[in-house]
């Protein structure tokens, strides 16, 4: 996911030498593209995309039940204590995120930079389609960290801010889809770790990557609007570890964004992310 391989767990197994930015589930991307690693493997030369690990696909019940989106946070009010809305039943069990897409839809990301617009064609890449439409709805990507920023290369995000989200959702996978289009600037896709290994982690292309689209990345979406928005994400730390001093995939999913906070505290995040018309 090298949804691409730089990081920890299985480096970015099909990445391209590129340079990138700012998850325990690494997944390849270009070499300076987005990755889901594995754990204790070492990444790629140029190419940073790490890989995911291998546990059992998740099992879909025949008829999955209604897709339960997630709460908003209560709001406080005199004389009763302020309480955390607890995740979704669908955030907690991927087998309840199975809707299919519409064949056209807009996202909108409330970013802490301004407002970005993704326009997903199913046509594109259908079970990469599906998937973010499922991941949208369940508000999978609200307080999600643009973790690995490379300049020129790709702004990768997708691993969720609570571990316990990331232990159901790890082993998620879903099959590849051909790829129709290409990597080209605003175009997005998931990071993968290698064959049938796309989850969550998905990747904004900032200039013309089309040496992904052999390495199996298909864009199933692209920027309409705000592409200035995700030009401006913070691009400080550089590759992920190990490779650079950036986030280590492997500890925002056990740790979640507590440690993303604390030793990277000038990442951008996704403060919303809503289907749009």
């Amino acid at each position: 996911m090298l949804r691409p391989r730089p990081i920890p767990i299985g480096l970015l197994a099909v990445l391209l030498a590129l340079p990138t930015g700012c998850a325990r589930e690494a997944q390849q991307t270009p070499t300076p593209p987005p990755a889901e690693q594995q754990q204790g493997q070492a990444p790629p030369s140029p190419p940073s995309v790490p890989e995911v690990k291998e546990p059992p696909p998740t099992p879909r019940p025949e008829k999955p039940p209604e897709l339960e989106p997630a709460k908003p946070k209560e709001i406080a009010r005199p004389g009763k204590p302020s309480m955390p809305a607890a995740p979704s039943a669908a955030l907690l069990n991927p087998a309840l995120a199975t809707a299919k897409a519409p064949e056209q839809f807009k996202v909108k990301f409330e970013t802490t930079k301004g407002d970005v617009v993704l326009q997903v064609n199913r046509s594109w890449a259908p079970r990469g389609a599906d998937r973010f439409y499922n991941l949208v709805r369940i508000g999978y990507y609200n307080d999600a960290a643009f973790f690995r920023v490379i300049d020129g290369f790709m702004a990768q995000f997708g691993i969720h801010g609570d571990p316990k989200v990331n232990e159901k959702w790890e082993p998620a996978r879903i099959s590849d889809d051909p790829v129709k289009e290409s990597n080209l600037r605003g175009a997005v896709s998931f990071a993968t770790g290698g064959p049938d290994t796309r989850t969550t982690q998905l990747f904004i292309n900032y200039g013309d990557n089309h040496q992904l689209d052999q390495s199996g990345f298909a864009p199933f979406a692209k920027v309409v609007q705000g592409m200035e928005v995700v030009d401006a994400f913070c691009k400080d730390y550089g590759e992920g570890a190990p490779r650079g001093g950036g986030p280590s995939q492997e500890l925002i999913q056990s740790q979640g964004n507590s440690y993303l906070r604390a030793q990277f505290p000038k990442l951008d995040y996704i403060k919303r992310a809503s289907v749009v018309k």
